[in-house]
């Protein structure tokens, strides 16, 4: 009997525990060693566990400001789990101190400094050899309303600051991928993701960070009208449609893409916390879960012709917003990771 797949790596995201969290009419952050030791007891059907982790790079999970000897300690906590550590958010938006990468200068000063700080602990983790795969995660941190106030020279900006912020990431011998949702201005749908990766133009260093749930939402024309791909009133029993489109979307930005997220979404939207709405993510067992995880996650990992890509050396969950009773249960995440086996099983490989 062959062996299974070992690669893509499959990692458990810990931003959920805070976004969405800690505002007053939100529920509290969730503690980062609790979701440490749910993913590191997490168990597939024949025993499996997770490789690794993906941190949101903010405190009170891991603080943006951290000494080189914090990371390393940070580093051993997350080892002492078993655990390894593989894409990191940079806080370029929210309390965390960042700013708009459409901003005036002092916003993108304050977007570049996180990308900055959260290269130079993603290169530390990397050399501590904790870290083997990976990029920095980014998005525009802008609204689609403010946005769309002048589309040209807001898209135009975006690229430029992007760019820069490529800069300090080849300097730390990071790469930056851009993560597309329907909540960030010029990248809120496929067509306007696509057009602002062309422009900023860097291939390998600045890429997409497709979010199988996220991107189902541009197919729907969620705050992009004129980009969808799905009739109004789309009927979901209609697989095939779905799969004409969400393939139509996954060709666009395929190329591109660098980094990915094993998510499931219900069709619609929803905000929590300080997070404007978004794509609404749902459990993988949920019966209202639009997507065929195992067979969608393909149009990702393999090209036209069916081959595999193994361009994402790890895979990561995602899945923001589920209340803290959802989160704190195992099951959940062991359920996830049953899923994301499957995933690994079907357009993986062994090395």
């Amino acid at each position: 009997m062959a062996e299974r797949n070992n690669y893509p790596k499959l990692h458990n995201a810990m931003w959920p525990g805070v976004v969405g969290k800690g505002a007053p009419d939100s529920e509290p952050i969730i503690p980062l060693d609790t979701l440490l030791e749910l993913t590191a007891n997490a168990r597939g059907p024949n025993g499996e566990k997770f490789d690794g982790v993906d941190p949101f790079i903010v405190a009170p999970h891991f603080d943006i400001d951290s000494s080189p000897d914090d990371v390393k300690r940070m580093a051993d906590h997350i080892a002492g789990y078993g655990l390894n550590v593989g894409s990191l958010v940079a806080p370029i938006w929210g309390p965390a101190g960042g700013g708009s990468a459409m901003g005036d200068a002092e916003e993108r000063k304050k977007f570049l400094d996180a990308v900055r700080k959260a290269c130079a602990i993603g290169k530390q983790l990397r050399e501590l050899g904790i870290r083997p795969t990976g990029g920095i995660r980014i998005d525009s941190s802008t609204s689609v309303e403010d946005w769309d106030k002048d589309p040209i020279s807001g898209t135009k900006r975006i690229a430029e600051t992007f760019r820069e912020a490529a800069k300090i990431a080849q300097d730390h011998g990071e790469v930056l991928v851009a993560e597309g949702e329907i909540c960030w201005g010029g990248m809120h749908s496929w067509r306007e993701m696509v057009h602002l990766l062309e422009m900023v133009d860097l291939p390998g260093l600045v890429g997409f960070q497709a979010d199988m749930a996220h991107v189902m939402l541009y197919a729907l024309g969620y705050n992009a009208e004129k980009d969808r791909l799905l009739p109004e009133g789309y009927d979901w029993k209609d697989k095939s449609l779905l799969d004409k489109a969400y393939k139509q979307v996954a060709d666009a930005l395929r190329p591109w893409t660098l980094d990915m997220h094993i998510a499931q979404n219900d069709g619609t939207v929803l905000g929590s916390g300080t997070h404007a709405a978004t794509g609404r993510h749902v459990q993988v067992t949920d019966p209202n879960g639009r997507l065929d995880i195992v067979k969608h996650a393909g149009y990702w990992l393999r090209d036209d012709d069916g081959n595999l890509t193994k361009r994402m050396r790890h895979l990561c969950s995602d899945g923001c917003m589920f209340s803290n009773a959802v989160m704190e249960s195992q099951e959940t995440w062991d359920n996830l990771l049953g899923v994301m086996i499957k995933v690994r099983d079907a357009h993986g490989w062994r090395e």
